[in-house]
């Protein structure tokens, strides 16, 4: 189903990746020219209402709510990013879909690959454009690291190297959340892992199985907290009683994809000193890159293509002849940087031109993509509870 009317946008969830979404349709008609239906900020629905009401005049939505059944009933919406816990996603998504409307839900997908088998037929039935969160796959460098692999020197990639560290979860006197909370997988593994296994096929095709796997709980309990934060809570108050964490803090684990590729991972959510540590390498027949996306705007790369001694890496900076620069920034020109804040226009501006039925950029990736997702996710634990043995991707 394409719309060629005005598209109202509706955000559920106002904590920090709900403000970037908010953020991402509030900026996505300024980019890559006209073309694009009008765009309506309609709605911001939030369970805690000061969140909502925040939201909703920070980034110029009409109102706000603090049920998500109100987006889902109203006749000016027609399109919704879901970003609220996990375990929420698949009542919301399948809510939203039974009413008309089209959905942009965040990753990890659910709580469960049974829930989140159930949300892709769910879509199937519905016709609406239904699309998971994997955000990175708009990065302008990461992408053209992947053009250099499917069209230029590099080739077949043999091996990724990953990593995503973080250190939200460092100190073991911020408050219990959600995120510590739903058994194990669904912790670091789910919440940063899942993007991490996502660039590994975005380079290498899908997983065929996974081994070597270790889950791992360094912070064993909590403390309760006394009142609603956004993001990850590290700034409200907490009692003395504290709750036991029920999933892990670092995950590791090798993978073999189908196209024969090999791919090591690292996750970990208490690794001191780096706030969002995502980086890794590429090594290909024809050559290798790399990614670090504390320098966002720029990679490396290395080829044989010059004489042994000025061979090697060089520094690769991202501009108009890479994708998403040209027209998908206000200055679009050669050095000037972008952000991580930037995928997040990119992908509600893909999302967008989906409805519309346009086909500018690529497109979202699928609730199906989502579950496959899972899938990876689910053989890992199953790998890490038999002692690290080989499991094959169901």
């Amino acid at each position: 189903m394409t719309t060629t009317q005005s598209i109202g946008v509706a955000v559920i969830g106002a904590g920090m990746a709900g403000r970037a979404h908010l953020a991402g349709y509030r900026a996505a008609p300024t980019q890559y020219g006209a073309g694009l239906p009008e765009v309506r900020l309609v709605a911001v629905a939030d369970a805690h209402e000061p969140f909502a009401r925040d939201a909703a005049r920070r980034y110029g939505y009409q109102r706000a709510e603090t049920d998500w059944r109100a987006i889902a009933e109203a006749p000016d919406i027609d399109a919704v990013s879901v970003v609220v816990a996990n375990h929420l996603h698949r009542e919301i998504v399948e809510g939203l879909l039974a009413a008309g409307k089209h959905v942009l839900c965040e990753k990890p997908l659910a709580p469960t690959v049974a829930d989140a088998q159930a949300m892709v037929e769910a879509a199937e039935q519905s016709g609406r454009v239904a699309a998971t969160g994997f955000t990175l796959r708009r990065s302008p460098a990461i992408n053209a690291i992947r053009q250099q692999v499917a069209e230029g020197p590099l080739g077949r990639v043999q091996h990724f190297n990953g990593h995503y560290w973080c250190d939200y979860g460092h100190n073991p006197d911020a408050p219990m959340s959600w995120r510590y909370r739903g058994g194990t997988g669904t912790g670091a593994l789910s919440d940063i892992g899942s993007h991490l296994v996502d660039l590994g096929e975005f380079f290498c095709g899908p997983v065929r199985s996974v081994r070597g796997a270790v889950l791992s709980t360094q912070v064993p309990d909590r403390p309760v907290p006394l009142g609603t934060a956004v993001g990850h809570s590290a700034d409200v108050q907490v009692s003395a009683e504290r709750e036991p964490v029920e999933n892990e803090d670092i995950a590791t684990f090798t993978a073999t994809f189908d196209s024969g590729a090999v791919g090591t991972f690292s996750v970990s959510r208490v690794a001191c000193g780096l706030a969002n540590s995502l980086g890794f390498e590429v090594f290909a027949e024809g050559g290798a890159a790399t990614f670090d996306m504390a320098r966002p705007a720029e990679f490396t790369f290395a080829d044989s293509s010059l004489p042994a001694a000025t061979s090697g890496y060089r520094s690769v900076v991202v501009g108009p002849q890479h994708p998403y620069i040209a027209s998908g920034l206000p200055m679009d020109f050669p050095s000037v940087g972008h952000g991580q804040n930037d995928f997040f226009t990119w992908q509600a501006r893909a999302f967008l031109e989906q409805i519309a039925g346009l086909n500018h950029l690529p497109h979202c990736p699928t609730l199906a993509d989502g579950l496959h997702n899972l899938r990876v996710l689910d053989a890992i634990v199953s790998s890490a509870t038999a002692d690290g043995k080989s499991v094959a991707v169901q």
